[in-house]
């Protein structure tokens, strides 16, 4: 199954409470890529089964316009998981976001739990526990043959289990952001950073954003929608690199430069190499503008 990024934005994704109705109703009209309703951790357990029905309603409903939808359930492993894969499958949202998955047979059994869903809906799972660290490249790989498209990182339920200090630079989870990358885009897998936990501070949020597109993420997850425009600026190709990415695609395409490794694009050396990452970014761009102007 292929899941590449250029079929749909994943530059911000936003959990949004499903028991909150006005927050669900709200997110029809924000501009995020992405709207996750949220059955774990935003729903105290006395709502979790009125936040299952309502998200299913939703999803129901529809009314999100271009906008992907997932539905984070709770675990499989409490009293709430088994119920919501069931409700969540017969909805039918583009994606069922399931949490601390530890290695490829979690994987296999959510997938197991999906069976009776659409064929279009996906599988995203959290990577946000110690075990999974060490199964990373498993986890990604049983993406063949299952739903499993997605990863999103849970820095916050990893800090806990490490009991490490979330710094401003995120210095203790840069080996696991570097290698959960390096292991997504080995099997063909979008990944979508973690959550930015100051509400308020959108200088820091602008920084880790940054950070994230340096580390090759497709996007990041937020908790509040202040957050929507900085992140999605962010995760956008700039004009300047999609003017010089056309160029690099123009260049190699002549008739002259046939055959040829590299060039000299706008003063500047372009392999080919170069090429295939200019076509993508261009394609990117495009994917971008299609969204924007569906919504």
């Amino acid at each position: 199954m292929t899941d590449a990024f250029a079929d749909r934005p994943r530059r911000s994704a936003l959990y949004m409470p499903a028991s909150n109705a006005k927050a669900v109703e709200k997110a029809r009209t924000l501009d995020a890529d992405v709207i996750i309703l949220d059955l774990e951790d935003a729903v105290a357990p006395e709502m979790k089964p009125a936040a299952r029905e309502a998200a299913v309603a939703a999803v129901k409903a529809g009314g999100f316009g271009a906008r992907e939808v997932a539905i984070r359930v709770n675990g499989i492993d409490t009293p709430w998981g088994l119920e919501d894969l069931a409700a969540v499958s017969e909805a039918g949202p583009d994606a069922v976001l399931v949490p601390k998955v530890n290695d490829a047979d979690d994987v296999r059994l959510y997938d197991q739990h999906l069976k009776s869903a659409p064929p279009a809906t996906r599988l995203w799972t959290m990577i946000e526990t110690a075990k999974a660290a060490f199964h990373l490249w498993e986890i990604a790989q049983a993406r063949h043959g299952t739903r499993l498209s997605t990863w999103v990182m849970g820095v916050n339920d990893f800090a806990k289990e490490m009991r490490a200090r979330q710094t401003p630079d995120r210095a203790p989870f840069l080996p696991l952001l570097t290698l959960s990358v390096a292991a997504a885009r080995a099997h063909g897998l979008t990944i979508l950073d973690g959550v930015h936990n100051d509400i308020e501070d959108l200088e820091a949020l602008e920084a880790v954003c940054v950070q994230g597109v340096d580390f090759g993420f497709d996007g990041k997850t937020l908790i509040h929608p202040k957050h929507l425009p900085i992140c999605n600026r962010v995760f956008s190709p700039s004009p300047e690199d999609v003017a010089w990415s056309q160029a690099v695609i123009a260049a190699f395409n002549a008739p002259e430069n046939a055959g040829k490794g590299a060039l000299r694009v706008d003063g500047k050396m372009a392999e080919r190499l170069h090429l295939s990452q200019a076509e993508r970014l261009v394609a990117v761009a495009a994917a971008i503008s299609a969204r924007d102007a569906a919504t």
